[in-house]
């Protein structure tokens, strides 16, 4: 179960050597590894497939019409993780120092709270559950304080975006905003694996490795998943803890 960005094209173009010698890699398709990994790709792909985003472009698109972009607009990395290279700029000059990278790409700033979807894929591509967690704080791109939402609107766009992908399976995570007005939603981001708050969704009964492991089995799904708690709270902190060994030093 592969969980680490840059591993994840490695192991999904390797799926079927690692089919050869009895091993399940539970992971989706080069193709939805690439779409994931691509902040550009991702972008046009849920542009092509009619799904709500943000506006996207560079910052030569931004020099050559600044009306059509309204600041404060979001600066990232085109490849990147962990928010690592995220900023926010308020007006032309602060995006003109920000946006020194060949590859930074310039967003619009999403209206709303941000919400993350863990949904399981099945050998398919159809979902099979979608738990959605509303990011109530986030530090260095982990979510350390969440809610579980059982939201209809989020679950349903969830599986259209399933089933959409190329060949989606295992876990995969979305990152959207949700606005004040129904139905207003922008999907941001999303990950061809387990999302760092997953142990929320799975704390909340949606058991993803219990089913992987007997999809790779052949067994029947007996994993509970769709029963999952509705208004679970994650509250993450940090703990020093300090002992003393066998010889007495600290």
């Amino acid at each position: 179960m592969p969980t680490l960005d840059p591993e994840l094209p490695v192991y999904a173009a390797a799926r079927d050597q690692f089919a050869a010698i009895g091993t399940t890699v539970a992971i989706s398709s080069p193709e939805v590894a690439a779409i994931g990994g691509d902040k550009q790709h991702t972008h046009d792909w849920l542009i092509a497939g009619g799904f709500p985003t943000v506006q996207q472009g560079s910052l030569d698109d931004v020099r050559a019409d600044p009306d059509a972009w309204r600041f404060p607009l979001i600066v990232k990395p085109r490849f990147g993780s962990a928010s690592i290279g995220v900023g926010i700029v308020n007006d032309l000059a602060e995006l003109e120092q920000a946006a020194t990278a060949p590859d930074a790409l310039v967003q619009t700033l999403a209206q709303g709270v941000e919400h993350t979807i863990d949904l399981l894929a099945s050998r398919e591509g159809r979902c099979l559950v979608a738990i959605p967690r509303k990011r109530i704080e986030v530090r260095a791109g982990e979510v350390s304080k969440a809610i579980t939402v059982r939201s209809p609107q989020l679950i349903e766009l969830a599986e259209k975006l399933c089933a959409a992908l190329p060949g989606a399976y295992g876990a995969l995570n979305v990152q959207v905003f949700v606005g004040d007005e129904p139905g207003q939603l922008a999907v941001i981001e999303m990950n061809a694996r387990f999302g760092g708050g997953y142990p929320l969704s799975y704390a909340a009964g949606a058991d993803f490795p219990l089913a992987l492991v007997q999809d790779a089995l052949g067994l029947p799904l007996t994993a509970p998943l769709e029963g999952w708690q509705d208004g679970l709270v994650m509250l993450r902190y940090d703990a020093a803890v300090f002992v003393t060994d066998q010889e007495g030093h600290q």
